[in-house]
């Protein structure tokens, strides 16, 4: 029963703070910066929360039966670092193509002959995706 509270806590929490971040911008008038700053701190809040109580439930191990050897906590961490290089990556990569696309885009319309620049700061951006998903592998496959 612990389990099943443990893994709704989050959900509900997050659920919460999109309704209140919702409700702030329509209701209250608060600028949309705030709302995604709220945003991201429950989101850091609940990341730490989840990764935090594995820890600790790990670490207890009161009951022999449910002990998990200690590989798994590495096998799990490295999870975790795989999925943060991956995620925070490709959000760079995002912000980068985001950029660099429609300037691409408007350098292409002016002169059809700077498709070739163009499109590679375009690329560049997008190795920055790529990069992080080639260190997930590899973190992965140790």
């Amino acid at each position: 029963m612990l389990t099943y509270i443990l893994l709704a806590v989050p959900v509900v929490f997050l659920v919460a703070s999109v309704y209140y971040a919702y409700k702030s911008v329509v209701f209250k008038k608060k600028t949309r910066k705030t709302a995604v700053l709220r945003q991201i701190a429950s989101f850091a809040f609940v990341g730490a929360f989840c990764l935090i109580t594995s820890m600790v439930v790990m670490a207890a191990g009161e009951n022999p039966a449910a002990a998990v050897p200690a590989g798994d906590l590495n096998k799990g961490l490295s999870m975790i670092g795989a999925a943060l290089a991956t995620g925070i990556s490709g959000i760079g990569g995002g912000i980068a193509v985001g950029g660099a696309a429609p300037a691409a885009i408007g350098a292409t319309s002016e002169d059809p002959k700077a498709f070739g620049k163009a499109l590679i700061f375009v690329a560049l951006g997008e190795g920055v995706a790529l990069y992080g998903l080639l260190v997930s592998i590899l973190i992965i496959s140790q």
